[in-house]
């Protein structure tokens, strides 16, 4: 991956976790370097406008940090962004659930790519959050 393309990646990610919602973490918690692991973002004439993550896990995979550039929401990016994930999700692994931990106002958002609550609320970086799945087809 091209340094730059990774700094912007991490920059969208900084802006929205860190600075918007206030959730002081370490965004870069290793896990982008996972055997596995893959960076999917969308960009138009070199600006960064979402990106998310795709994690292999034991029975499953894991679509995490999602995040759209403030500039860019409500254009229905991070929706083809999030279509494209859950298909390559299903080329890595057909056979295998999709999981993800959503911010619980977002709920009805990923519901839309065929993901279903599972479990009680719980709250991440003092953020109520739903964990997710996307069943087997």
């Amino acid at each position: 991956m091209d340094p730059l393309v990774l700094y912007r990646l991490l920059q969208v990610r900084i802006d929205v976790f860190v600075v918007e919602q206030r959730a002081a973490y370490a965004d870069i918690d290793g896990r982008d370097a996972e055997p596995g692991a893959e960076l999917l973002w969308a960009e138009d004439g070199g600006e960064l406008l979402a990106t998310l993550r795709i994690l292999q896990e034991p029975d499953a995979s894991r679509i995490g940090r999602v995040a759209t550039a403030r500039s860019a929401r409500g254009r229905g990016i991070a929706a083809d962004l999030m279509r494209r994930a859950v298909e390559r999700c299903l080329e890595m692994r057909p056979t295998a659930p999709i999981l993800l931990d959503a911010q619980s106002h977002l709920v009805d958002w990923y519901a839309r790519f065929g993901f279903v609550v599972e479990g009680e609320p719980f709250v991440e970086d003092e953020i109520p959050h739903r964990r997710m799945r996307r069943p087997v087809p």
